[in-house]
């Protein structure tokens, strides 16, 4: 190549490697053109060409060019490392993970290459190598910010949430203007009940990043958190102005309209949701309970199980103190009454229990006198490892109630459900369990909530209410003796009373 085209080509890249650190995208890439139609096979312009691909969201042209780069010069630590971060783009984890590793044999120490391969490990739910592969970034760059959020953001999703957060303050001390460790902190602090503070991190990451859709999210479910029902609705709705395909954005934002009593606006904000992709399952279950659907037969399983796994952490604590909830001694008692003229053991201690919906185990401590043993199911992972924490149950099953009792046969003394048909409307399949799962004189123990009208109502906070009438009906069709059916106060909402039954049947076979 002659030196006035040697030349020319030095030029065009130094003025174009300026205009693309300018953001001046589209200048860049015609001198990046010019390079090529001089010298196609140019390694710096096809790599920062793919790189500039990548900076305006064409992940799979970026990865064509860096390769062709690649395949001109395979030494260059750089290029593995961008090929790696388009293949992340392009949702091919396991490939990016291979091109991080291409660029740390080159170059072990690099810094940026430990850190893009620590969130492919995450994106591969490989926790702990992602971990690992944090800190070797750390170790080489002890002020990498951005290493220590993503170290956070793993912890985080361990459920070690003390940790992140200090992983995410070691970000902002060495940043403190890194907008997504603000946001991933708040979201920390929210994981931790901590709102007040959770708010105001997010608004630092607003201060920062003013135009930051998921904190303008993050933010509505933190005052909705705090019960500040419009201050979240306008936080949704600036998320939406800023990302109007925010699928979760309208799901919240229909939640705060329904908590503000503006039902028909919460249907067209649900159903706005539908369309933008929400989960349909759950958007419908959330328009029946409005009267805007068809009920179910049973709460959405999915919905179930991520209502209780956000919960476990504060469960008892809010029931017991927030919702007054006194469910399960008052339950248990009326079982004890009964048991004294039922045909189950003579001895208590004998019995065979099963707590269905056991959640975090408030009824352990009262079932484990009367057990020989002692059986704990429910649908949230999160509550039965709080469970397993109070060392009552002999055994704990991760599973949906109907599916675990059709593998029971005749084994059960008692069969106990505080606070779980609210979620079931239909109770025929239960019911159905049950009666296999009993022995002949067993006992059938459960609460519901009281509907005064129709055998089966589904209300505005998405729990299932039951009549007495529907409940004698189950009894007699499915071969159980009605032997207490308990009016009373089983919890509050709004500081008012909610009122529904606590029933013990005996199982005649």
């Amino acid at each position: 190549m002659a030196p006035l085209e040697t030349t020319r080509i030095t030029s065009l890249l130094q003025q174009a490697v300026g205009l693309q650190q300018q953001g001046r995208f589209a200048q860049a890439e015609e001198l990046y053109r010019q390079v090529l139609q001089l010298q196609p096979d140019n390694f710096d312009a096809l790599h920062l060409s793919g790189v500039l691909a990548r900076q305006t969201g064409r992940p799979q042209a970026a990865l064509d060019l860096i390769r062709q780069a690649i395949q001109i010069n395979p030494h260059q630590a750089a290029a593995y490392c961008n090929a790696g971060a388009a293949l992340q783009d392009l949702q091919r984890p396991q490939e990016a993970l291979a091109s991080y590793d291409q660029a740390l044999q080159i170059r072990p120490d690099y810094a940026l290459a430990l850190n893009n391969r620590g969130n492919a490990l995450r994106n591969l739910l490989r926790y702990d190598e992602a971990l690992a592969s944090y800190q070797q970034a750390i170790a080489v760059k002890p002020d990498y910010a951005e290493a220590y959020n993503n170290h956070g953001s793993v912890l985080h999703r361990q459920h070690r949430y003390e940790a992140a957060l200090l992983s995410y303050r070691r970000a902002l001390q060495l940043n403190p203007v890194l907008a997504d460790a603000w946001n991933n902190q708040g979201i920390a602090l929210h994981a931790l009940h901590a709102y007040e503070d959770a708010v105001a991190s997010y608004e630092q990451a607003l201060l920062i990043k003013p135009d930051y859709a998921e904190a303008y999210c993050n933010r509505g479910m933190a005052l909705q958190k705090l019960r500040r029902f419009q201050q979240a609705l306008d936080s949704y709705e600036q998320t939406l102005r800023l990302q109007p395909q925010y699928a979760n954005a309208h799901v919240h934002r229909a939640d705060s309209l329904r908590a503000l009593g503006r039902n028909s606006e919460a249907i067209a904000a649900y159903r706005k949701a539908l369309e933008h992709g929400a989960n349909a399952g759950q958007i419908n279950y959330a328009l029946a309970a409005l009267g805007a659907a068809p009920a179910p037969a049973a709460s959405p399983a999915a919905y179930v199980k991520e209502l209780f796994d956000q919960y476990a952490g504060h469960f008892e604590q809010h029931l017991l103190q927030g919702l007054q909830y006194r469910t399960p001694a008052l339950l248990v008692d009326a079982v004890r009454q009964t048991a004294r003229e039922a045909t189950v053991p003579a001895t208590p201690a004998a019995w065979n229990i099963v707590d269905l919906g056991c959640g975090t185990g408030l009824c352990g401590p009262l079932l484990k006198p009367l057990a020989g043993r002692l059986v704990g199911v429910d649908i949230s992972p999160n509550m039965l490892e709080q469970a397993a924490q109070k060392g009552l149950y002999d055994e704990l099953v991760y599973g949906e109630i109907a599916g675990f009792l059709r593998q029971q046969r005749d084994c059960y003394d008692l069969v106990l459900a505080a606070d779980v048909f609210v979620y079931i409307g239909d109770l025929a399949e239960v019911f159905a369990g049950a009666r296999q799962g009993l022995k002949s004189g067993g006992i059938f123990g459960f609460s519901v909530e009281e509907s005064d009208g129709d055998d089966i109502v589904l209300r505005a906070s998405r729990r299932f209410a039951h009549s007495p009438s529907y409940l004698r009906k189950m009894a007699q069709e499915y071969g159980f003796i009605l032997e207490k059916m308990d009016r009373c106060a089983i919890r509050q909402d709004e500081g008012q009373d909610v009122y529904g039954y606590l029933l013990v049947m005996r199982c005649v076979k």
